[in-house]
């Protein structure tokens, strides 16, 4: 096996999933191919619903948009699931948090409401069966391992970390998680996307034949930014627009694009061996990030990967992912084209009342992977989802650190790096750092 490949062995040691829906793994798919080859992976099962079974009490640490919505999605994966606990940075996300649950019939109790650098210490130590971890990534690393460390099982939200030292200490504790027999599941919803995993197992199955390059796009308008309020500290405003400073998200190529990356090294069965690339800043107001990417991933034996993300206004958007084959390609989410450019095979959607195709998945992804966590939960076949998406995030931040330096980075220089972004200690106040564009290269002279 090459020395990079991620298995599912690899992915979760002695973990696995069965379920309702069975398994497939290591076992031949029948595909639009002419071929079938074994494949190792386990899916995970495709229920409307999760069963039913013991109540679940579920805490939410990171009361944002992203949060709140993780929560209710939790809150829709079965029945007899109930939120029970918030916790954030700043009190008043925790009450608009709470606001915003009432409105949905879902009432937190007061006394567990929770607030400042510590709050999750607080909701951890509650009588809990699973926490949701949707904070800034910065902050998923310490948290990660302080539900692991209460035997909480965790839903983790993507990316899982935003430095080399981040991604191990992920890796760690997920095999800490393993051995106490918990189920984690990351927010890389797409792997729990019905015509994602169809398109999968085609690709798989040999439909596309060897995999021989790919690419993968993120191209947007920009998001949310924050400016300086009278009276916010240093901290107070980088928390505020933690979406902006790379310390807190990662950049976008982490905090978005890492869904399409994640993606391309789910069907190649392998993260890439280094990266070259480029980035810039042209239009940002506030913060330390590119405004765009492009980064060439190298898989080894010759088969490149092409990566780029964007955030800016007024330009040609789109967004997903392309794999080519020796005997055609896919743009991995519902359909297979031969090498002509013909179509192969497609997913085939729900029909609507009049039998015309929907065009959508019969359940949400976002809800299909709580279903998976309280399936696992429930069933007692634990699942730990935390190292690949871990290993998909160092991968993006291997692509930030080529684009940043202008450097060609290795992923076993990724895996030995003690690069580890953010203060020293957080507390409310001024922050003794400085937040430079990055800068590639050398200045030439005149």
């Amino acid at each position: 096996m090459d020395k990079n490949q991620l298995s599912r062995r690899n992915f979760l040691g002695k973990s696995a999933i069965i379920g309702a829906a069975g398994v497939i793994g290591m076992s031949a798919l029948s595909s639009c191919s002419a071929k079938s080859q074994t494949v190792d992976y386990e899916f995970p099962p495709l229920l409307d619903l999760a069963p039913d079974g013991k109540p679940l009490k579920a805490g939410l640490v990171g009361c944002g948009n992203r949060g709140t919505g993780a929560a209710l999605n939790f809150l829709a994966a079965g029945h007899d699931l109930h939120l029970v606990a918030l916790a954030d940075v700043f009190e008043d996300k925790v009450w608009d948090c709470r606001n915003k649950l009432m409105k949905q019939r879902v009432e937190v109790p007061e006394q567990n409401c929770f607030w400042g650098f510590d709050g999750y210490k607080e909701l951890m130590a509650l009588d809990l069966d699973v926490v949701i971890l949707a904070t800034p990534p910065h902050f998923r690393p310490t948290h990660f391992d302080a539900a692991i460390q209460a035997k909480k099982n965790v839903f983790l939200e993507k990316p899982v970390c935003v430095d080399p030292v981040g991604a191990r200490q992920i890796i760690a504790t997920a095999k800490k998680a393993e051995n106490l027999g918990l189920t984690v599941i990351t927010g890389t919803q797409r792997r729990h996307q019905r015509d994602y995993l169809e398109t999968y197992k085609q690709v798989a199955g040999g439909a596309i034949g060897d995999l021989v390059a790919a690419k993968a796009f993120w191209m947007q308008s920009h998001v949310w930014f924050r400016t300086r309020e009278e009276g916010w500290s240093d901290m107070e405003y980088m928390l505020r627009n933690w979406n902006n400073f790379c310390w807190l998200c990662g950049d976008h190529i982490l905090d978005t694009h890492v869904h399409n990356i994640d993606i391309i090294n789910w069907f190649m069965g392998k993260h890439p061996e280094e990266a070259v690339g480029f980035g810039g800043r042209a239009h940002r107001l506030t913060g330390d990030q590119y405004d765009y990417f492009s980064i060439d991933f190298d898989f080894g034996n010759g088969v490149f990967s092409h990566s780029f993300s964007r955030q800016i206004d007024g330009c040609a958007n789109q967004l997903g992912e392309l794999i080519m084959g020796t005997e055609g390609y896919t743009n991995c989410k519902n359909t297979i084209y031969n090498p002509d450019g013909s179509v192969k095979w497609t997913y085939e959607y729900p029909k609507d009342k009049d039998g015309r195709s929907t065009g959508v998945v019969k359940v949400s992804p976002y809800v299909q992977e709580h279903i998976h966590l309280v399936t696992a939960i429930r069933t007692n076949k634990p699942v730990v989802e935390a190292e690949r998406t871990a290993v998909s995030t160092l991968t993006a931040i291997m692509g930030r650190t080529a684009a940043y330096t202008g450097q060609k980075v290795t992923w076993e220089e990724m895996m030995t790096s003690n690069m580890k972004l953010g203060p020293e200690k957080y507390e409310m106040g001024p922050v003794d750092m400085d937040f430079p564009v990055p800068v590639p290269g050398t200045q030439h002279k005149a």
